[in-house]
């Protein structure tokens, strides 16, 4: 079992969100998953402008608060229990039009 305690993960990025890869791809020999946590303040968009892809497909659930999740010119209101699944490739951003935090768990995963 290996343990990653979130408290000693340091945040990624500069976009005023708080990001953290609980797991990397490397975690595990053959990894393909990264898994994370991601803390979206208040006014906070993720990418800040523009729309970015991933080259894996990217789940998320939604643990607090709510958020809009943009793909490409649709948007999508998500809030607490809700999952979402990006396909790779497809280019989006997240924006958190709420009053609190949104906390959303996610994992980017390779095809084989």
């Amino acid at each position: 079992m290996i343990i990653s305690y979130a408290n000693k993960v340091l945040p990624e990025g500069g976009s005023g969100a708080i990001l953290k890869t609980m797991f990397p791809f490397h975690a595990i020999d053959g990894g393909k998953t990264r898994f994370g946590i991601v803390t979206i303040p208040p006014g906070i968009r993720i990418p800040i402008e523009g729309l970015t892809p991933h080259d894996e497909d990217e789940y998320c659930i939604v643990v607090s608060g709510a958020m809009v999740v943009t793909i490409g010119e649709t948007e999508h209101r998500v809030s607490v229990g809700d999952a979402t699944l990006i396909p790779a490739g497809e280019a989006h951003a997240s924006f958190n039009d709420g009053d609190e935090d949104c906390v959303v768990v996610w994992a980017l995963v390779k095809r084989s």
